[in-house]
């Protein structure tokens, strides 16, 4: 895997020191965008650094990077996620040193070097060597790219239907796609229940290849006071860290933020174009057999 070089982003070493030192702060556990802020402002990135665009734009290099040592850091037993996307800490991870986890990378691409080695020497691998090297040429957010290529290369009207069928898989009703001219960038409204309450919210979903900033943010909000009880932009980009605090300033009306990576787990979840496939797994139960022979 290579990296690009950027002078203005810190050594991957860094990366590794202050992705477990940011989930031991949260208790161990985090969000990708929780990490994110938090990977940020401990290595002192500013705006310009963060949004330096990686491949397409459509993801910028230290969310690129930072999928990469979440990936490195699974493969090396330091932290897990759930199907939800949190991140937590092993046991493990809680007991590695700094030392070790600099030199982390180092460690995996050398074991991984002798794998491909043992293979092209034809020599019999390890128990679950294979399955690492099906795994370790791309971080965990392969699939999501995939899909965001898709969504991107759609016709935004094409877009604009998915988010109607997300909206609703999620529990919203009355979604209706607008997408007048001059309005401010609002593509929809929709009415989203909650137990006994009801939520009036107008939503923007556009295909974005780059960062959102906090312009198209305040746009929005301006557009949407006095129409809605709440905002929501759905977007295949990402947000820029001065977007999202301004969609939860204080006293203003606030705006809910979906960017590529949430959009992903939410067409997973709802299984809107994806096929998730579960492997069957029997384990005998010994103990059961056993009160047959008692009998």
């Amino acid at each position: 895997m290579a990296r690009r070089k950027h002078t203005s982003l810190p050594p991957w070493s860094d990366y590794f020191v202050a992705a477990v030192d940011c989930l031991k702060a949260r208790g161990g556990s985090a969000t990708i965008e929780e990490l994110e802020e938090d990977v940020a402002e401990k290595l002192h990135l500013s705006e310009k650094a963060r949004n330096i665009p990686h491949g397409d734009g459509r993801r910028t290099q230290f969310q690129y990077d930072l999928a990469w040592v979440r990936t490195y850091l699974k493969w090396g037993g330091a932290i897990e996620n759930s199907e939800r996307g949190v991140w937590h800490l092993t046991a493990t991870g809680r007991a590695m040193s700094n030392e070790e986890l600099r030199t982390l990378w180092n460690r995996i691409v050398a074991e991984q070097r002798k794998r491909r080695k043992l293979q092209a020497n034809k020599e019999p691998a390890r128990k679950g060597d294979e399955k690492r090297l099906d795994e370790e040429e791309a971080p965990e957010i392969s699939w999501k790219e995939r899909l965001l290529d898709i969504l991107v290369a759609m016709d935004s009207r094409a877009f604009e239907r998915i988010c109607q069928r997300l909206l609703r898989e999620s529990g919203f009703i009355r979604v209706e796609i607008t997408g007048r001219s001059g309005d401010g960038g609002i593509d929809g409204v929709g009415v989203l229940r909650v137990n006994l309450l009801s939520f009036h919210v107008l939503f923007q979903c556009k295909k974005w290849k780059g960062s959102v900033g906090a312009p198209i943010v305040r746009d929005f909000r301006g557009a949407m006071i006095g129409r809605a009880d709440k905002g929501l932009i759905i977007t295949t980009g990402n947000f820029t860290a001065d977007a999202r605090r301004e969609a939860t300033r204080d006293g203003a009306p606030p705006i809910d933020l979906v960017d590529g990576d949430t959009l992903c787990d939410l067409l997973k979840t709802a299984k809107i174009g994806l096929r998730i496939a579960l492997i069957e797994q029997i384990t005998i139960d010994k103990a059961a057999f056993a009160e047959f022979a008692a009998e």
